[in-house]
């Protein structure tokens, strides 16, 4: 379905959110909370100059008439002069709106390189911009992908990683390249290249057979620290070992080979160690895990964090014995240091609200000396905004949403007992529930499954909020934010445990909240769309489901999609070796059990998930006698990148729940106690 929807008078739809913020009396309409959500100004990047003076954001611009997906531009503001507006970096001319990312500070903070496809649409190239002047300068001709551009540490150079020949190879959760004839395996190896800055030449370092992932400079800038393994680059992230390659000559040797997954390689100020994230990852780039430590020469690496009850995402050592890292603390966010040499973790701010530099998890930017940082900060009630100061201490700088309010009532963070583990989660109340009367509630499961819910300006649950549903988001065994083993609990164990936990919050949920028990709904994307078809397997408590690129048979899944790596780590082995493992969660299995009216919603071009898992499930219900629908998107992959096609999935899954979670007669209620 391609729904254009022509928005005119925003300011009358901002105006009605912000007094329904004031009042929390009335209901918005859908479609009002939609044009809003969709208009709300995202922050893909944020980094603060190295001394700490101007900061500069890629944020995302919507396209009005909902009919491409929305472009990201660069915006720079000096932190001495936040009521100035900020200025917009670019590579193109007046009027054009090129698609521009990918921000590095050059060493002494006068230059800023960028990725910008201004001279041919879809074809990034590396620029160089003088922030003063404000002149951009194109420094590479390359044809294929690129990415991840880092300044050496004199400043005459930056590295960057490059896919030469190939602009279809949109990563794993982009739509799939289309396959005909004679299907063969890609082996395109993503290189790491070093690009003079005063001449444009490139120069290829690392090998043709390993495909990099992640890279950091060495302090004398002659080493690179890599997270790689050989190609195809998109399946084997989750077999990819440390490396060290020499800047010279590119020799590859490595330098730690992980029990699990590894990323984020982050030298030590003197050049002799390196540290790292390792742990259960289900997704590239999502990370979460325990810092650990490795010489640079070669020995056994050692975890700084052992026991840590938290999940650990971004690095920065800033100093001989201070190691930064930012990390999820149950559903929270919390920047802490670490003494590298004894262990000694000490917390520098945690708070409910969300803090990131852009990416999906937590984090922020730091000057040099570590004094000042930059961050997107948002939670349920404050859209989000880039803010800077010292750690703990931001200050807003952009105003981008600040007449948006959120349309939900209130929120609380609540914990329960399950099979003797604590599980966090976050509840999500609607504007109003009329007294005398009882509110249904969605459950939405996050994907993963090492995810994790923390707060945001998610538009999914605050629109279900707006519309009179409370919102349920737990964040069972195998999320991110209570340590390694929590994360690791859930191991050939999916839909089993991690239900229970689920399942033990709704009651805790239902036993302090004016919640209908009779009309609770369940949904979830990706491994949230796997648990919502595994739940109304395995039982009849929700009254509808909306599964979103969900997996309905691991068995089929294991080998139709491009991904499989990533199982093996939590089944313990392929699905060849191991089929009984994979078939007790296959909710295909236990398809003669649904009653649950399900929604079923895919990408068509989806290279994580296949639709085909979409189909078999929906087919299974059809043949059941189950309420059910199937709704393909055209050209997407694993996330929708179409506005129209976002708007469509809301307003639908909206829809859905109000069809069949519809008011049933209910006597008077009082409040429960607390």
């Amino acid at each position: 379905m391609r729904a254009v929807w022509r928005i005119t008078g925003v300011g009358v739809m901002l105006a009605v959110l912000s007094s329904l913020g004031q009042a929390r009396a009335a209901r918005p309409s859908r479609e009002t909370v939609i044009d809003v959500m969709q208009r709300v100004v995202r922050f893909k990047q944020v980094a603060l100059s190295p001394d700490g003076s101007r900061v500069a954001w890629v944020e995302t611009v919507a396209d009005p008439q909902g009919l491409s997906p929305d472009k990201p531009r660069i915006q720079m503001m000096e932190r001495a002069a936040p009521e100035a507006a900020p200025r917009r970096i670019t590579a193109a001319s007046d009027g054009v709106l090129p698609d521009e990312r990918e921000l590095a500070w050059s060493p002494d903070g006068r230059q800023l390189a960028f990725l910008s496809d201004a001279e041919k649409k879809g074809q990034a190239q590396l620029y160089v911009v003088d922030v003063t002047s404000g002149q951009a300068r194109k420094l590479t001709s390359l044809s294929g992908m690129v990415s991840q551009p880092q300044w050496s540490p004199d400043g005459r150079s930056i590295a960057l990683l490059v896919m030469e020949g190939t602009l279809d190879a949109k990563g794993p959760v982009g739509p799939a390249p289309r396959e005909t004839g004679v299907v063969q395996e890609s082996h395109v190896s993503k290189r790491l290249a070093v690009v003079n800055v005063a001449e444009g030449k490139l120069r290829v370092v690392s090998p043709a057979d390993l495909f990099i992932y992640e890279y950091a400079w060495s302090p004398e800038g002659k080493r690179f620290a890599v997270t790689a393994a050989p190609p195809p680059g998109d399946a084997n992230w989750w077999v990819a070992q440390l490396y060290l390659v020499a800047a010279d000559t590119g020799v590859a040797r490595v330098l730690h080979k992980p029990t699990f997954q590894v990323a984020e390689p982050t030298w030590s100020p003197d050049g002799k160690e390196v540290a790292f994230l390792e742990g259960l990852m289900s997704d590239e780039g999502i990370n979460g895990g325990d810092v650990f430590i490795v010489p640079a020469r070669g020995g056994k690496a050692r975890s700084v964090t052992q026991g840590l009850e938290a999940s650990a995402a971004h690095l920065h050592w800033q100093e001989p014995g201070r190691l930064v890292f930012s990390a999820v603390v149950g559903g929270e966010a919390a920047v802490s240091a670490v003494d590298p040499r004894g262990g000694t973790v000490s917390v520098l701010w945690r708070g409910v609200d969300r803090i990131s530099d852009g990416s999906k998890n937590v984090g922020l930017s730091l000057s040099r000396d570590g004094a000042m940082s930059a961050v997107v900060r948002e939670s349920f009630f404050q859209p989000p905004e880039v803010h800077v100061g010292p750690i703990g201490e931001w200050k807003a700088l952009s105003r981008r949403n600040v007449e948006v309010k959120s349309p939900a009532g209130s929120a609380r963070s609540l914990t329960w007992k399950s099979d003797g583990w604590e599980i966090q989660g976050w509840l999500l109340a609607p504007p109003l529930v009329p007294a005398g009367t009882r509110a249904p509630m969605v459950t939405v499961v996050h994907g993963g499954p090492a995810g994790v819910f923390t707060q945001g300006f998610h538009v999914q649950p605050l629109l279900l909020a707006s519309q009179g549903y409370y919102v349920f988001m737990p964040n069972p065994r195998g999320s991110f934010g209570r340590g390694a083993a929590f994360v690791e609990a859930n191991r050939k164990d999916f839909g089993h445990g991690d239900l229970r936990d689920i399942l033990a919050g709704v009651d805790a949920v239902l036993a302090s909240e004016l919640v209908d028990g009779e009309r609770l709904g369940i949904m979830g994307w990706s491994y949230g769309g796997f648990m919502t078809m595994w739940a109304v397997t395995q039982t009849r408590r929700f009254g509808a489901a909306v599964a979103g690129a969900g997996i309905s048979n691991w068995q089929s899944y294991y080998g139709t999609n491009l991904i499989d790596m990533w199982m093996v780590p939590y089944f313990g082995a392929s699905v060849y070796d191991a089929p009984e493992l994979y078939a007790r969660s296959s909710p295909m299995n236990f398809i003669q059990q649904v009653r649950t009216p399900t929604l079923v919603v895919h990408g068509e071009r989806d290279a994580e998930i296949p639709a085909s898992q979409g189909r078999e499930f929906f087919k299974g219900l059809k043949a059941q006698g189950v309420k059910t629908q199937f709704v393909v998107y055209e050209d997407e992959g694993h996330g929708l990148r179409m506005p129209a096609h976002q708007r469509d999935r809301l307003r639908r899954t909206a829809e859905w729940f109000d069809t069949h979670l519809a008011p049933v007669a209910a006597p008077k209620v009082t409040a429960p106690t607390r």
